[in-house]
Parts: structure tokens; C-alpha cells; sequence
């Protein structure tokens, strides 16, 4: 298991070759989760309320979208006492899909950089 001392929750994580492209497209169409998919992509794991962005985000929008990312197989979630902790599927997700990962997180940062700039 990828958690030492960690125990598994009950969450459902899938094989990887079980999802399809569409699911993968999907969860990372969403600009919420690919800003968490962003910020799991530079830890090592991150508890539920870490991981999404800084604005407010309700808990039960928030656990959706936690619940979305782990049925495309991108994260995993472990139970650390009363806290749950996520990782990004990193290498799995890469063995299955090929630079779709590196493709959409680079995209990402280009178009933050834009608005940033005004552009």
C-alpha cells in the first residue's frame, strides 16, 4: 500500500485500466478540480480541506468533487485517525494515459499565467 501506517477508508478506488478516457476527461474538465489536481501534483498527500483552492468552497462541493477525481482513478484517499489524506495517483494515471496529466496541468498554468498577465 502507497500509505505506510495509514489505514484505507471505505472509498472506492479504481483499477486504472477500468477508466475510460471520458471519466479521465471529465474530472479534469472542471476548473475547481484541476486546481486541486494542481495542488495535490506538488505534495505528497494533502487532507480534504487543503486541496481545494483558496477561495470558500463548501465541504459537500468540495467532497464531490474529491468523490469525481477518485472515480477517474486520479487520487487516492486514505484515513489518518479522523482525517482523511489524498494523493495523486501520479504514476498510475500516467502509465494508463500518457502525458494527458503533464498536457492538462501545463495548459492550466499557460491560461493562469494569461489572466494574470491581462492577456
Amino acid at each position: 500500500m502507497h500509505y505506510i501506517g495509514l489505514a484505507m477508508s471505505s472509498f472506492l478506488h479504481p483499477r486504472l485500466e477500468d477508466v475510460p478516457l471520458a471519466a479521465a476527461l471529465h474530472a479534469l474538465a472542471d476548473p475547481m478540480r484541476l486546481a486541486m489536481i494542481a495542488r495535490l501534483a506538488g505534495a505528497e498527500t494533502m487532507n480534504c480541506a487543503a486541496t481545494a483552492p483558496e477561495c470558500e468552497v463548501p465541504k459537500s462541493t468540495r467532497s464531490n468533487h474529491l468523490k469525481i477525481l477518485r472515480a477517474a482513478g486520479l487520487i487516492e484517499t486514505a484515513q489518518n485517525g479522523r482525517d482523511y489524506l489524498n494523493r495523486l495517483r501520479r504514476e498510475e494515471f500516467d502509465a494508463r494515459f500518457p502525458g494527458l496529466l503533464d498536457t492538462v496541468l501545463e495548459n492550466a498554468r499557460v491560461c493562469a499565467a494569461s489572466r494574470a498577465a491581462g492577456r
